[in-house]
């Protein structure tokens, strides 16, 4: 049989009703074909604490506003989801960029730089924030939402919508769109204004009710709903040695002459990768070197190294080491695992399993001994954790240390003060390793820290775990919870912090991450996180020479090949 080519699949397969199963009451309906969520959202509101945003169908992200084609499940996504939460985020940003225009002209233009906490720090360049900017907005924005406007999502030709951003002055969606595959791009119309998002936004303005703006250095923060209670807004706190970490990559950026993804691919396409790797490399290297320069002209005799997972925390604590010993001192590392409990002793999480990531799950008495033996300079026996049966054993490893061997312990607890109690303050060196990304698709899509580290991870766990990358996506879940109980928590107690983010990287990663998500079948709950993340590597053109890149990059604990042994 020849198709057509206008001819596309749901025309094929186009009948005149279809059967929805929603999964909240575990009802179904027969609706007509091309039905729309949106008329379902009142009789389900009831099954939700907050608005809902958006639909699941099929384990597909759905807006409300699109026509159903085909029979499916739905469940309807509202802030308690974190898809829920990107979708309110994002149209905050929308609404926000586009009261800024409406106040103060076209000219002016928004900027998401990073995130403070769960919220966004946002900048207008070349315009002056005060708390008179800040009210304006906020009053335009509230506006906007009481006039319920619909938000409509529009397809264009990629050359027309590159011609369209050029002469608007938007050349950083230009830039993005040019190495695209597709031949369309789907943009958001909101009264005369058309934006582009990498990901969904609400249909109609007035589901963004509950919102605040505070005003920070030289911008100001959006702040969002507590997904937990969605009637008040999280509360906002100051983080100032992160954002300084933030505000220090934007200046590597300047250096490197990169601030998207579009400049990436420019780069790639005009062979110029090579030096950015180079520069990128040498930037990290003087950091850590002045990080022990730092632990020099200290009086601390313990380096305590922490950092989310695939942080890239054992690539830096080595790399350190190194710098230590060209500095002429000998450090010598102990390892937390061996100070886990029997797993018999293992505290239970509030769902009654095992808690292995718990400050209590280690044998913090002991631990604290054994710190203290070895800074008096006693020689003192260290345990060793057998895995396979779950239990301590002693093997007689016996370790003396001199005052030129500075400890040097990695673990999720390096910055909790618990964990080490007993020795005073002045004797640690705390460092926070996290892969703060500063990088951004364009001016209003910014990328998560958490999405370079989940595709770090879903690559070295294939590559070196055996773990697919819907292992991946189902574990990560858990260890973003345990994250933000036991990490973020404390991390301004960090003495210094190290960003692990390469800017080149995700360019890499994509070759090794992209044959992995597509294995993710559309029957798994995590289809919808793998198709986001497919689409959000789909900016990236590929850097293909590995051999670029140094083997003693942090990057290399990923995608392998390192000098170093983990």
């Amino acid at each position: 049989m020849s198709v057509d080519d206008e001819t596309t699949l749901s025309q094929l397969l186009k009948k005149d009703k279809i059967k929805l199963h929603f999964l909240e009451n575990d009802e179904e309906h027969i609706v007509p074909y091309l039905t729309k969520l949106d008329q379902f959202v009142e009789k389900y509101s009831e099954y939700h604490k907050g608005p809902i945003l958006a639909a699941r169908l099929n384990n597909s992200i759905w807006e409300l506003s699109r026509p159903v084609e085909w029979d499916g499940e739905v469940r309807f996504i509202d802030l308690s989801e974190l898809d829920g939460l990107r979708i309110y985020q994002r149209s905050l940003v929308l609404l926000s960029s586009i009261a800024i225009k409406r106040l103060f002209g076209e000219n002016k233009k928004m900027v998401v730089y990073h995130s403070i906490g769960r919220n966004l720090y946002c900048e207008v360049p070349g315009m002056k924030i005060t708390d008179d900017t800040i009210q304006k907005i906020k009053s335009e924005i509230r506006k906007l939402v009481n006039m319920d406007l619909p938000i409509e999502k529009i397809t264009v030709e990629k050359n027309k919508a590159m011609k369209f951003f050029e002469s608007r002055g938007e050349c950083d969606k230009a830039k993005l769109f040019k190495y695209r595959k597709k031949k369309t791009v789907k943009l958001y119309k909101l009264l005369d204004y058309i934006v582009y998002f990498y990901g969904y936004v609400v249909p109609r303005t007035s589901l963004i009710k509950v919102f605040d703006i505070k005003k920070y250095n030289k911008g100001f923060v959006l702040v969002h709903p507590d997904p937990q209670y969605p009637d008040r807004t999280t509360e906002f706190f100051e983080i100032p040695k992160l954002t300084s970490i933030f505000l220090e990559y934007e200046k590597w950026a300047e250096i490197m002459g990169v601030k998207n993804v579009g400049d990436i691919n420019q780069m790639i396409v005009d062979k110029k990768i090579r030096d950015l790797i180079n520069v990128a490399e040498a930037l990290h290297e003087k950091k850590i070197a002045l990080i022990a320069e730092q632990f020099m002209n200290s009086k601390a005799r313990i380096i305590l190294i922490a950092g989310p997972s695939s942080s890239g925390k054992t690539t830096f604590s080595k790399r350190l080491t190194l710098q230590l010993r060209a500095n002429g001192l000998k450090p010598v590392a102990i390892s937390l695992d061996d100070y886990f409990v029997d797993r018999d002793k293992t505290p239970l999480d509030e769902n009654g399993k095992p808690d292995f990531e718990s400050i209590h799950a280690l044998d913090l008495e002991l631990f604290n001994q054994n710190l203290l033996g070895l800074l008096e300079g006693k020689e003192v026996e260290i345990p060793k954790f057998d895995f396979k049966s779950g239990r301590r054993v002693w093997t007689g490893r016996k370790l003396k240390i001199s005052t030129n061997q500075p400890l040097v312990i990695e673990g999720i607890h390096g910055l909790n003060e618990l964990l080490t109690e007993s020795i005073p303050r002045e004797l640690k060196f705390k460092v926070y390793v996290s892969a703060l990304t500063q990088l951004n698709i364009d001016d209003l899509n910014r990328i998560p820290t958490t999405d370079t580290r989940i595709i770090r991870r879903m690559v070295r766990d294939e590559k070196f775990r055996g773990h697919s990358a819907l292992d991946t996506l189902r574990m990560w879940p858990n260890v973003r919870k345990g994250e933000e109980k036991y990490i973020f928590p404390f991390q301004e107690e960090a003495d210094v912090m190290f960003n692990s983010a390469l800017v080149y990287e995700l360019a890499v990663l994509k070759l090794f991450a992209e044959p992995l998500l597509v294995q993710v079948n559309n029957s798994e709950p995590e289809f919808s996180e793998a198709m986001r993340l497919l689409k959000f590597l789909d900016y990236f053109l590929s850097i293909t020479n590995l051999e670029d890149i140094p083997r003693t990059s942090i990057l290399r604990e990923f995608i392998g090949m390192s000098v170093f042994k983990y």
